[in-house]
């Protein structure tokens, strides 16, 4: 009598379908992960922005929409991919100046640039997309 080692075709279907469910159970918690770390990225940047814009307007008595006119720039400070582009919306001068500042997420990994963080000149964060509160 011959004894055959290995596996049977059975046994390597049973794996392929387990690794499978995996798969599909690790892959969308792995995408979530991914973007809530984009998101963590983008309120980074986007308060040492805000807070660099409350430094401009002690100088200026403005703010400024020329985020390279401070002395952060979100775009610069990255080291590696650029995941957004930051924008800024400023107003009013003196005391009733305000301004609000968007991290859009661009297209680079997969992201899409109707995904977008913003916080204002009071702290208040929004979001669109994927970053909606």
């Amino acid at each position: 009598m011959i004894k055959r080692e290995g596996f049977t075709l059975l046994e390597l279907m049973i794996v392929i379908v387990i690794i499978g469910i995996l798969a599909s159970i690790a892959v969308p918690t792995y995408i979530r992960v991914k973007q809530r770390a984009y998101k963590a990225e983008a309120l980074a940047s986007l308060s040492a922005t805000r807070q660099s814009e409350y430094r401009y307007h002690l100088e200026k008595n403005v703010y400024t929409a020329t985020l390279t006119a401070l002395d952060f720039d979100p775009a610069s400070d990255v080291k590696g991919t650029l995941h957004f582009v930051y924008t800024a919306v400023a107003a009013g001068t003196g005391d009733t100046a305000t301004f609000t500042i968007t991290a859009t997420r661009n297209t680079v990994d997969g992201g899409v640039i109707t995904d977008s963080v913003t916080i204002d000149d009071e702290g208040d964060i929004g979001g669109t997309g994927i970053f909606a509160p």
